[in-house]
């Protein structure tokens, strides 16, 4: 190896490293807000009127690209599955993947990402901006706490209505599927739902709520922890914003698979003679 090699290899080896220490003091300082949030929310209620307006940001104002995106979850996966299905000559098995793959799969999934786009990003701009103009810092001169009064209500409501908000988007795939399956693709609404019914368990549906759930509690940590380390000017909100969509795209991710794999050993573990698609 030549002399000239050396110093590259080793600022490659600085750099790679610094990178890695970064991730981890990022992901050890998310845990320790994260601890804190809930800490807070096990002390103290918060206040009613913020509660509020929250809940109506997240969860009202969410609908329409909540409903949006459930309608055409299901209408493209039918689109999609059917003629795979017809080769087979099982297009009457069609609502059990279908509806199975959307209560489990991509409905809280893909509701998760667009409320990530949608509530993360803007939750990690508005705090950052309440950084950047020192507002975080008058309350802290005021005595209340930061955490207390603005991430406990977001991660309450991320919490709660996430899940009513997946909720809301599996059974409009669900309808919205049948409808394409049924009137478009001709595909006969008894043997459609009696599939479903015989393969979809209440166990899929538990496994999309329980996903929901945590794919909530990262949005709000990350969207708020972001925007509570926000840098100054124009540029660091934005920053902020945008490495709040993508590190909870990840989390979601991440999230997704591991509960994924937790669910199924459970399932087999818990009902071994189930029927397996």
């Amino acid at each position: 190896m030549s002399t000239a090699t050396l110093p590259r290899t080793e600022s490659l080896i600085h750099v790679l490293g610094a990178r890695v220490l970064e991730a981890i003091c990022l992901i050890g300082d998310l845990c320790l807000f994260a601890w804190r949030t809930f800490g807070w929310l096990m002390a103290q209620r918060p206040r009613g009127r913020m509660l509020w307006q929250v809940l109506n940001e997240i969860g009202v104002r969410s609908c329409p690209v909540v409903l949006t995106t459930g309608a055409f979850v299901g209408m493209i996966l039918a689109i999609q599955t059917y003629d795979q299905f017809a080769v087979m000559q099982m297009e009457n098995m069609l609502g059990t993947v279908l509806n199975l793959t959307v209560v489990k799969e991509l409905g809280p999934v893909m509701v998760a990402i667009m409320l990530a786009g949608r509530i993360g990003s803007s939750m990690a701009a508005e705090l950052g901006t309440m950084r950047v103009t020192e507002q975080i810092d008058a309350l802290t001169a005021l005595g209340a706490n930061p955490i207390q009064y603005l991430v406990v209500p977001r991660f309450i409501a991320c919490l709660v209505l996430i899940p009513l908000l997946t909720f809301v988007a599996d059974a409009v795939g669900v309808i919205s599927g049948w409808l394409v399956s049924s009137q478009l693709l001709g595909i006969n609404s008894f043997f459609y739902w009696k599939h479903s019914l015989e393969f979809v368990r209440g166990y899929d549906l538990f496994t999309g709520f329980i996903k929901s759930i945590l794919f909530g509690a990262s949005i709000a940590v990350i969207g708020c922890h972001r925007g509570f380390h926000s840098k100054a000017g124009a540029d660091g909100v934005g920053r902020a914003a945008t490495e709040a969509f993508v590190h909870a795209f990840v989390a979601i991710l991440l999230i997704n698979f591991l509960v994924g794999t937790l669910m199924m050993r459970l399932d087999r573990l818990l009902f071994p003679a189930a029927k397996l698609i």
